[in-house]
């Protein structure tokens, strides 16, 4: 005879999952992107990071033929506003068979808000929702998987910017990298190279 578990059993269960794991606890935006395993729910907030060395890495297209990179400053997005421009591509794209959206960031920075006319003290303030921080000349998405015309992919990657507070710029595989706000073109071997400086 099949017998239900007692209110005192499936509340101690409960309690006992959400303590193990912090996640569990949090359900707000639960269907959005969010990292699978984490340690701490809280983290400090951090700065944005700005390119000084002379490293590249993220600027250039990587999986697809056409992208949407950060032109000036870097912001903070968050996951509700990266899931909003893929959703915005996946359905421009549509119509072309095999077509493919790649996201070449993800948000796994937990943001904590403290409510608005609060007291100082009492700690930090509760988990709100999952970021990223991103540099300026960072790629944001990319479309590929499938011979695609240029207007489409231009059209769906316009209508994603217009769902993210930063200002983007449109790029393609002939496009030079970007080194923070400054675009590297590729030298021109008819110029030739000044002569070093002598000290």
């Amino acid at each position: 005879m099949f017998s239900l578990p007692s209110t005192r059993s499936l509340l101690s269960t409960c309690r006992a999952t959400s303590t193990s794991n912090p996640l569990l606890t949090f359900t707000r935006n639960k269907g959005q992107l969010a990292p699978q395993r984490i340690t701490y729910i809280k983290r400090h907030k951090g700065v944005l990071p700005v390119p000084t060395g002379g490293s590249t890495k993220g600027t250039t297209l990587a999986y697809g033929e056409y992208g949407l990179r950060i032109k000036e400053n870097g912001a903070r997005l968050s996951a509700k506003q990266l899931v909003a421009a893929e959703e915005v591509i996946k359905r421009k794209i549509k119509q072309v068979k095999g077509a493919k959206v790649y996201m070449r960031v993800f948000p796994d920075i937990p943001v904590c808000i403290k409510g608005n006319e609060t007291r100082m003290g009492k700690g930090k303030g509760g988990f709100e929702f999952w970021a990223t921080r991103v540099t300026p000349g960072r790629v944001l998405f990319e479309i590929g998987g499938a011979p695609i015309r240029e207007e489409i992919a231009r059209e769906a990657l316009r209508l994603a910017s217009d769902k993210l507070p930063t200002i983007n710029e449109f790029i393609s595989r002939t496009t030079p990298p970007r080194l923070g706000n400054l675009v590297l073109y590729p030298e021109d071997p008819a110029i030739p190279a000044a002569p070093p400086k002598a000290i």
